[in-house]
């Protein structure tokens, strides 16, 4: 006898799903899934980081954004040890820039082709994975972040000659493109694109047109700093004053109105929030059930968008 189909509004341990059911690729997913990049924090804890790895399953996230420069590969053998077939978690990595330990910013850009296959066959090992579900490929077409010189520019189609022959062999699933221009995605639509990764939140739209573009589409829009950020030059959501206002009202902290702002803003929006504290990964995963009203949603609406300064990511 066939066992019953699970209620997609469940992930494969049974817990209801995390912000709600969302599409990436072609797998059903939790709308709030977790980010990977603040277990760096954590290195001189392992059984801490592995511990909130499990706790996210547990709250209902079944999909993780990593990369193999989150920690010098730190956060990928957090993720091996962490995670369990039966969990059915989508990992999602990135590809496009190596760890470096001796610059001003833990990376490198890595954007040759060469250097994409090597990165992915870093990520398989780390990750102690025979196929990636999905990666990202950062670019540089816009900030906030590096940009590339010399042999880094390289154009779209010669990246996606190697990542499709990488799908083609088995070693990732999906494509997703990160830090791309709407000319960009659209020339790359043709070889399959489950999601885009730019910055975006609610002080930081510029790529709202681009945003509707993958909604047409299909494509997962997964934002990052959606909050903003400790960098220097980028607004912080949790200071905008309506954003603080509402928060009061509904009794939850200004970071979860930040997060239910954007799960409201557009039905493909997937949110990766990062955290290395287990009481912070319970927040983010609480603000996908807080309701935003119509007057809330116009007083967010109308927060005025500000510009930020480049800085690497």
């Amino acid at each position: 006898m066939s066992s019953p189909a699970r209620s997609p509004q469940t992930t494969a341990s049974g817990a209801p799903r995390a912000g709600g059911a969302g599409r990436l690729g072609d797998r059903t997913v939790s709308r709030i899934g977790f980010g990977a990049m603040q277990l760096e924090r954590l290195q001189d804890d392992r059984r801490a980081a592995v511990a909130l790895v499990r706790r996210s399953v547990e709250l209902g996230s079944d999909h993780v954004d990593t990369a193999e420069f989150y920690g010098h590969g730190f956060a990928n053998e957090v993720l091996r040890e962490a995670l369990r077939p039966g969990d059915e978690v989508v990992v999602v990595s990135k590809i496009g820039a190596d760890p470096v330990t001796d610059g001003p910013v833990p990376l490198r850009l890595a954007q040759r082709p060469e250097q994409l296959r090597a990165s992915v066959e870093d990520n398989l090992r780390s990750l102690g994975l025979e196929r990636i579900p999905l990666v990202n490929l950062r670019r540089t077409d816009i900030g906030p972040g590096l940009r590339a010189e010399g042999d880094q520019i390289v154009g779209i189609e010669d990246q996606l000659a190697v990542m499709t022959a990488l799908r083609d062999e088995g070693k990732i699933g999906g494509i997703g493109l990160s830090s791309v221009s709407a000319d960009v995605l659209r020339k790359a639509l043709p070889a399959g694109v489950a999601c885009v990764q730019n910055a975006y939140n609610l002080l930081a739209r510029d790529d709202e047109e681009l945003l509707q573009l993958c909604l047409t589409e299909g494509v997962a829009w997964v934002p990052f700093f959606p909050l903003g950020s400790a960098f220097d030059g980028i607004p912080k959501v949790t200071d905008e004053p309506a954003v603080v206002a509402v928060a009061r009202e509904l009794g939850a902290t200004p970071a979860q109105v930040g997060l239910a702002w954007l799960l409201h803003h557009a039905p493909n929006v997937l949110l990766i929030p990062g955290t290395a504290d287990p009481d912070h990964l319970e927040a983010n995963v609480a603000a996908g059930s807080l309701a935003l009203d119509e007057s809330a949603l116009a007083r967010l609406d109308a927060a005025t968008p500000r510009p930020w300064d480049n800085v690497a990511r």
